[in-house]
């Protein structure tokens, strides 16, 4: 089993809005992440860590303005916090080993596919093309993924 941790030659690369973004708990704008309209099949894993969090399968369109998804790849990579920010009580998402904040969970999903929406900003993932998923150890996981078109 691969070790994820949090990875400081990896936070040095990281651009300022990655930066804001998994490590004091920032927002990207809305419609402006660069894995919103991402339809590549592949999964999408901590940009810090690698912790593998969400596949292509599971995400939607959900007009929120950030990629959703209706579920998390390995649940034990993702711990789920209350966030008691902007004077609402919300549901944080963070990766487990890397400690990225991802975004938040909500419960207005989709009905028929388990009713979550996971909110999460582009600039704390990482997208890994179903092609490039066996070279990068993340072989285990094709199976969630759709077939290449």
């Amino acid at each position: 089993m691969p070790e994820y941790t949090k990875n400081q030659d990896v936070l040095a690369t990281l651009s300022p809005e990655e930066l804001y973004v998994t490590q004091e708990s920032g927002t990207e704008r809305p419609g402006t992440g660069k894995l919103l309209y991402n339809k590549e099949p592949g999964i999408y894993v901590d940009i810090v860590s690698g912790e593998p969090l969400f596949a292509s399968s599971d995400k939607y369109e959900s007009g929120c303005g950030w990629p959703s998804f209706t579920k998390t790849i390995e649940p034990e990579y993702v711990q789920e916090l209350t966030d008691s920010t902007l004077g609402m009580i919300r549901t944080e998402v963070r990766s487990t080993h890397g400690d990225s904040h991802l975004g938040h969970v909500f419960p207005d999903g989709p009905k028929d596919r388990g009713g979550l929406r996971y909110c999460i900003n582009s600039a704390s993932l990482r997208f890994i093309h179903r092609n490039d998923m066996e070279s990068e150890g993340y072989g285990k996981y094709i199976n969630q993924v759709e077939d290449v078109a």
